[in-house]
């Protein structure tokens, strides 16, 4: 089966061995998305921020196998601080609302960098 893969230019993806985002048939999987451009966290200390930075990441992935947000079955956030969950919850619904995927948020002890409060996670079913 033809795999797509779609990668961002992070230096953690070849050194760990994985892509932002692949599709397989009509799935796609996104991989754990964080708030980083060029290096720097983005929206340090604003958790509503980093989800969305996020989830623009995830779209923009998205776009480049073929899909939209509105493919979109799927979602998982982990967040470094459940009582944030309102904020994070507001950007995802801007995303989402009307599309509502099943969504999961969870709270992590942490992510790769302290600066980083939310990764979040999609999957998509296209039309082949």
């Amino acid at each position: 089966m033809e795999k797509k893969h779609v990668f961002t230019g992070s230096p953690w993806e070849p050194l760990v061995g994985y892509c932002r985002a692949i599709r397989v048939g009509n799935r796609i999987e996104v991989a754990g998305t964080t708030a980083v451009k060029d290096g720097e966290v983005v929206g340090v200390g604003d958790p509503y921020a980093q989800a969305k930075f996020a989830l623009q990441t995830i779209e923009k992935a998205l776009r480049e196998l073929g899909a939209d947000m509105s493919h979109v079955v799927r979602t998982r956030m982990f967040v470094t601080d459940i009582s944030k969950w309102e904020e994070i919850g507001r950007a995802h619904g801007e995303f989402f609302h009307d599309i509502q995927p099943v969504a999961t948020m969870v709270e992590v002890k942490a992510l790769i960098d302290p600066l980083l409060l939310v990764e979040i996670e999609a999957e998509a079913v296209v039309e082949r």
